[in-house]
Parts: structure tokens; C-alpha cells; sequence
């Protein structure tokens, strides 16, 4: 009987266009996606370099870029955040415990919220016991021990909780540690069929 749900964030809720990212990145310069950008990405992620460190490490790989303009680029990748997935989320609260755990950075965070508005957001942030944004907790998904954090914060049991997520290494990760699991396929599903899926 599952009595907890953890959901990811991008792909889930908030739609998200990665290609707008790479083809502003490309404008800039960037000729392709290599270890270095990946490198700061992972270390932003996980609160490891400040906002300026990060925007620092792009400005030596496009060195004709602005701030402003990796900042554009950057922030391509947030899409639109249907209010029916909120609506949904809000049902869904009355009836589980809920959690948020996000691989993602302040950057992201800070324009997710400054563009939805505090309503907005504050309504999402409301449906969950808590959130997690990696950058704020120095762990992310896959890592065990980022799911290891929730279940000893909140003496959660795995086989009670189903874990959402659309990127297959995270589920396969949870699934692991012995929690229900939910793959989804963006595009093809909706956060919104979770009944369909008779998981629940």
C-alpha cells in the first residue's frame, strides 16, 4: 500500500525544451556539449560552485558570450508549467505524503519562481511535505544517497513510496533501494495518468 509518492520536477511538472538551451549555447558559440561544461553543470547541481563560478566557467568556454546572454541561453530550457499538473498535484496532496526532489541549481529555481509569481509557486510548493533541490542539499539523483536523505529525514519506507521520475538511471536507482518506481516517458505520458498506470 503505497502511502508516499516523491516526484521529480522538470519533465513532470514544469515542460522543459533542452534543445532551446543547446541551440542558444550554440549562438554563443559553444560547438558542442563537452566535459568541462558538463563538469560545471554537475558542480552547480550540487551547490559546489556559486553562481558567479558557474557563469565564469561558460564565459572561458564562449569567450564572446555576455553574462546576460549565457543567462538567456541557460534559462531556455523551462517551458511552460500547466496549472491542470497543479491541480492534479493539489488533489493528490489530501491523500499521500508528497516530496519534491529535484536535480537542478538557483539559477533554474530563481526563474521558475520569478516567472510563474509567488501564487503560483507558492500553491506547488504547498502540496509537498518538503523539497529537495540538489543544489541545496549537495546530493543528486542517481546517488544513493540522495534518495537515502529523504528515507532517513522523514523515516520513509520504500516499499510504501512510489518514486516519479522520467530519466530511467534514477528510477532504476530508487528501484534499487526497494521503492515502487514510475519510468515516465515524456511525451508519451502524462503525470496526470498516474491511476492509469494502476500503480497507486
Amino acid at each position: 500500500m503505497i502511502d508516499t509518492i516523491i516526484f521529480d520536477f522538470g519533465d513532470i511538472f514544469i515542460n522543459l525544451d533542452k534543445q532551446a538551451t543547446i541551440s542558444g549555447l550554440q549562438q554563443l558559440g559553444m560547438t558542442e556539449w563537452n566535459a568541462e561544461l558538463d563538469r560545471l553543470n554537475l558542480l552547480f547541481e550540487t551547490g559546489d560552485i556559486s553562481h558567479d563560478e558557474f557563469i565564469e566557467g561558460f564565459q572561458k568556454e564562449l569567450p564572446n558570450a555576455s553574462k546576460e546572454e549565457i543567462l538567456k541561453a541557460w534559462n531556455a530550457v523551462l517551458a511552460d508549467f500547466p496549472l491542470y499538473r497543479l491541480e492534479f498535484l493539489q488533489m493528490l496532496s489530501k491523500k499521500y505524503r508528497l516530496f519534491l526532489l529535484s536535480n537542478t541549481d538557483s539559477i533554474h529555481i530563481e526563474t521558475f519562481e520569478n516567472k510563474s509569481g509567488i501564487s503560483f509557486y507558492s500553491d506547488f510548493y504547498q502540496c509537498f511535505e518538503k523539497v529537495y533541490f540538489s543544489f541545496e542539499i549537495g546530493k543528486r539523483k542517481p546517488n544513493a544517497d540522495a534518495f537515502q536523505y529523504l528515507i532517513n529525514k522523514h523515516e520513509l519506507s520504500p516499499k510504501r513510496t512510489l518514486f516519479v521520475d522520467d530519466k530511467k538511471e534514477n528510477t532504476d536507482s530508487a528501484a534499487a533501494l526497494g521503492f515502487q518506481v514510475w519510468n515516465l516517458q515524456v511525451g508519451k505520458e502524462d503525470v496526470v495518468d498516474l491511476f492509469d498506470k494502476k500503480i497507486l
